[in-house]
């Protein structure tokens, strides 16, 4: 499990196609993996990901993970070159700042429209109606693995408002109109909808 609060952001700095997908390697920048163990887990651009190796270059530490042909097919973000958002696996001493994040990604979005707010940006994204289904004012949604809070909903389309500390550190302050995005629902909602579905079959 996650928090949605991103560490730091990483380059994708090689990928190796694989028999079960790719295999890449990513340039962790200010991650701190001194006490890191390969078989953690770490999500990547909100994917959750097993470290399979872990190594230092001068002050970048690195590490390496298997993606599978179907995480390739229903996510984004694993480009050679690509910036993605970094966090390791929550502790449960840690504090739970934003909210419980599985890094199972629900589906991929778009961004709709990207406008000024002073300092702030309001993005629009449009969600796959499978997913748009889960999403509430209010609730919270993990976009490329940062949780954040649903302002409005119409139809298949959300809008967030982001500040400005989590623009410059995540890669939200890079997209653009068109650009997609990994999208994960509040996990509470799935379990809601099972609930009644459960219930209406009794």
């Amino acid at each position: 499990m996650f928090t949605g609060i991103i560490t730091t952001v990483g380059t994708i700095a090689a990928v190796e196609t694989t028999a079960g997908g790719a295999r890449i390697k990513v340039a962790a920048a200010d991650l701190n993996l001194a006490d890191g163990q390969v078989g953690e887990s770490i999500a990547v651009n909100g994917v959750c990901l097993t470290a399979i190796a872990i190594s230092a270059t001068g002050a970048v530490t690195n590490f390496c993970a298997d993606v599978s042909r179907e995480t390739l097919r229903c996510t984004v973000g694993f480009a050679l070159g690509a910036r993605v958002n970094l966090e390791r696996a929550l502790r449960l001493a840690d504090r739970l700042g934003g909210h419980l994040v599985s890094g199972h990604v629900d589906g991929v979005g778009t961004v709709a429209s990207v406008l000024a707010a002073g300092d702030n940006r309001v993005f629009v994204f449009e969600a796959p109606r499978e997913v748009a289904r889960y999403i509430a004012v209010k609730g919270s949604i993990a976009i490329n693995g940062v949780s954040l809070t649903v302002n409005e909903v119409n139809n298949t389309q959300f809008s967030v408002n982001i500040i400005p500390h989590t623009l410059s550190a995540t890669n939200l302050g890079t997209l653009v109109a068109g650009a997609p995005v990994n999208l994960e629902a509040d996990t509470v909602a799935r379990y809601v909808e099972r609930l009644n579905h459960f219930g209406a079959q009794s």
